[in-house]
């Protein structure tokens, strides 16, 4: 087979995406020898990817995501490569693309959690672009041969939202954590003095860090004044306006915006930091918590979408929507080290049950059935 991957939203600028595309390559190049692979790069992330095995080959593919040229240009110039399957790894498929596809859905977040704020655009641009969201995703369900995703929980509101699908052309492949090599010397990085919560991730809105802050706001009047919130994340739009209404009402104390931290320095604030905090009002799978359990730091997080199912009993819980409740979390978890010390066992146990291998392995089977019933 000659088996086409999309892979534009290839290494860390694709964030959770990102890490899905590269460690799916890393498996898929270690178990199969015998299909032909063509992988789809963009110039940013051309030298990013390179490959171990004679049969995968990157080509350039520079089509802006979400842009009129992915979905004028980029199906008739993908016809040159004769596949017989494309792997889209994000929905945003073009419309007019005619050979056979899979296409992977980490989450309906956009149809669930709507909101302006998710967005740079104005209010009309926004309406514009959000019916052009249901409409590709809708094709893209629509046309594909199978549709992949992460969780069970993702499954259920894809089945859910296009009732016109049969849930044996669904298949769920679980991502993975992953553990951090711990750097081989010191490096110096700004971290408090005192004791700290950990976030990782971006800040969306639905990943609701205003609540988180002003929880914390209210964990450090119940005593617990020296603990400082530090938040990984690039320094984008959402976390600069973040940064600023958190300024703008007073909130700021002792919560430090880190920006982006390279893998070293984040391996050494998961061993400085107490406890990691994930506060999202919606996941398709939730990767930073888990990877927090890798580097054997006690998880609280919020009780909703597929976390319970990820995380299962290795994670303290909460409801994201009340902010007393995310702040007797925090209470628990900085004052109970019998608590972290639990979680953190539990922890090491729940991130074993997944793998990036099997991942790549369920991918594959799901390419090898699509085209034996092509």
């Amino acid at each position: 087979m000659r088996i086409g991957i999309d892979a534009r939203f290839y290494g860390p600028s694709g964030k959770g995406l990102g890490r899905y595309v590269s460690e799916l390559l890393t498996e898929l190049e270690r178990i199969d020898r015998e299909n032909e692979y063509l992988v789809f790069l963009r110039d940013d992330n051309f030298g990013e990817y390179r490959p171990q095995s004679p049969n995968f080959r990157k080509v350039r593919a520079e089509f802006p995501w979400y842009g009129w040229r992915e979905q004028l240009v980029m199906p008739f110039w993908l016809e040159r490569f004769d596949l017989d399957l494309m792997h889209f790894t994000h929905f945003n498929v073009p419309f007019l693309y005619r050979r056979p596809f899979v296409v992977t859905i980490h989450d309906l977040i956009l149809l669930s959690h709507p909101t302006p704020r998710a967005t740079t655009l104005g209010p009309l641009a926004y309406r514009l672009k959000y019916l052009a969201y249901r409409a590709v995703i809708r094709q893209a369900v629509r046309k594909a041969r199978q549709v992949i995703t992460v969780s069970e929980y993702s499954r259920g509101e894809i089945l859910k939202n296009f009732p016109f699908l049969t849930p044996d052309r669904v298949t769920v492949t679980h991502e993975a954590g992953r553990k951090l090599p711990e750097p081989e010397e010191d490096i110096p990085i700004p971290k408090p003095k005192g004791p700290f919560a950990l976030y990782v991730g971006s800040a969306y809105p639905h990943k609701n860090l205003d609540r988180l802050i002003e929880s914390f706001a209210d964990f450090r009047k119940r005593g617990f004044g020296e603990w400082s919130l530090v938040l990984i994340g690039g320094n984008d739009y959402f976390y600069r306006r973040l940064q600023a209404e958190t300024e703008r009402k007073g909130l700021d104390g002792n919560v430090v915006f880190y920006g982006r931290a390279t893998d070293p320095e984040l391996a050494i604030l998961y061993r400085l930091a107490d406890f990691h905090v994930f506060p999202s009002l919606c996941e398709g799978f939730g990767l930073p918590p888990l990877e927090a359990m890798h580097a054997g730091l006690p998880v609280t997080a919020a009780a909703v979408s597929c976390l319970p199912e990820i995380l299962e009993d290795a994670a303290d819980w909460f409801s994201p929507d009340d902010r007393r409740d995310m702040t007797g979390a925090l209470v628990r978890m900085a004052s109970d080290p019998g608590l972290r010390e639990r979680l953190i066992e539990r922890g090491q146990r729940q991130v074993a049950k997944y793998s990036w291998a099997r991942c790549a392995e369920q991918t594959l089977e799901t390419y090898r059935e699509t085209i034996r019933n092509a």
